[in-house]
């Protein structure tokens, strides 16, 4: 039977609790042991997952935090940052262990009590993994029975394996989207390739930006897992193995950010801002060659009919107080803040007259630079 689950708490993403399904069978969750689990996480993500599981007391006995080690951030290290994970643990009063600052430091970490067992490792200890950002060892996975290493992953597998499903997601124009919790397998044999014990769809609508849908998925995420884990207690989970291949979703580098106004309309420039504006703004050039960021942009149904055709071309639009720039497709992108590099963030008419007294204006007009990706990369 599929039922909406209840949540404590409005969820964000303009999801409604009927909006979303989590397979969940009634009986009495007393009749196996519970948890000891050892959970690995970092971000926001993780910290809705984590506060779902830590709720269902039902479920665990005993459990853990690992996550990653506070870092010496901006210039010359001035600032400190802390994991959302170590944070929330901490005001939960649950044990939190940092694992070491670099990726080899980490392959001969050791795993906190009571989980470092080489051999035979109980029926009711089990790892979890989300957002984690970090490969585990055969030697960690080996600790824990295979069925007993889970990792929630924020898509539909097999769509959108990799580090960032959130932000393709979005940037591809989906219309749903979800969380599926898997067997992790060791890194030889595939990266979100185990097998999956349950899936939760959940709607994309189409002006979500990264955050809140990052918050829907995290709290659906964790119901589902504690669903998960409720059918494992009383062996009534048996996984499904994933099938035929789909998208990846890559790391979001600096050249995602880039805006070609030539091959990319003003519709999937917003959804690149949506998806990667909380990592990266999206960025365009001057032909004097600054980098000039673009916030909070969306698209104009109206544009001026002054404005050139040709893509790349802006001018100032009084009856929005916005900067218009023509787009492919023949689509206008309205920008009203925006950041020249070297310069702070100012609004559109205040950069406007600021490119005008540079000499960039030319006839009520500006042309933000061709392949804008190959200087990125020359």
């Amino acid at each position: 039977m599929f039922l909406a689950p209840r949540f404590a708490r409005p969820l964000p993403h303009r999801v409604t609790s009927q909006a979303f399904c989590i397979s969940i069978r009634h009986y009495n969750v007393a009749s196996g042991s519970r948890f000891k689990i050892l959970f690995l996480g970092r971000d926001e993500f993780s910290c809705h997952v984590f506060r779902e599981l830590h709720a269902a007391r039902d479920v665990w006995d005993d459990i853990v935090i690992a996550t990653n080690p506070d870092e010496k951030t901006g210039r010359r290290g001035s600032q400190l940052s802390v994991s959302p994970l170590k944070l929330l643990g901490e005001s939960l009063k649950v044990p939190v262990h940092t694992i070491p600052h670099t990726k080899p430091e980490f392959k001969q970490w050791k795993l906190p009590d009571p989980f470092a067992i080489s051999s035979d490792p109980p029926a009711n200890h089990a790892i979890v993994t989300a957002s984690f950002g970090r490969i585990l060892t055969p030697t960690m996975l080996d600790m824990f029975a295979p069925t007993r290493r889970l990792n929630l992953h924020p898509s539909l597998l097999p769509a959108y394996r990799g580090p960032a499903p959130i932000q393709h997601a979005i940037l591809n124009g989906e219309k749903e989207t979800g969380v599926s919790v898997i067997q992790m397998l060791k890194w030889k044999e595939g990266i979100d390739a185990g097998a999956i014990w349950g899936t939760s769809r959940v709607p994309l609508h189409e002006g979500a930006m990264f955050p809140e849908l990052r918050d829907t998925l995290g709290y659906v995420g964790g119901r589902l897992l504690v669903s998960v884990l409720r059918d494992m207690r009383v062996g009534k989970s048996e996984p499904q193995a994933p099938l035929g291949s789909a998208p990846h979703a890559p790391t979001i580098s600096v050249l995602d950010s880039a805006i070609n106004f030539g091959v990319m309309s003003a519709e999937s420039i917003v959804r690149r801002h949506r998806a990667i504006s909380h990592q990266r703004p999206v960025i365009t050039c001057l032909s004097s060659e600054k980098t000039v960021q673009l916030h909070a942009p969306y698209v104009l149904n109206t544009p001026p009919d002054s404005l050139s055709s040709v893509p790349g071309t802006a001018t100032y639009q009084k009856s929005t107080r916005t900067l218009v720039i023509r787009c492919a497709d023949g689509s206008v992108l309205s920008v009203p803040l925006i950041k020249q590099e070297g310069k702070s963030l100012m609004e559109a008419k205040e950069w406007w007259n600021g490119a005008k007294g540079l000499g960039l204006v030319h006839d009520g007009e500006l042309k933000f630079l061709d392949e804008f990706v190959m200087f990125l990369t020359r």
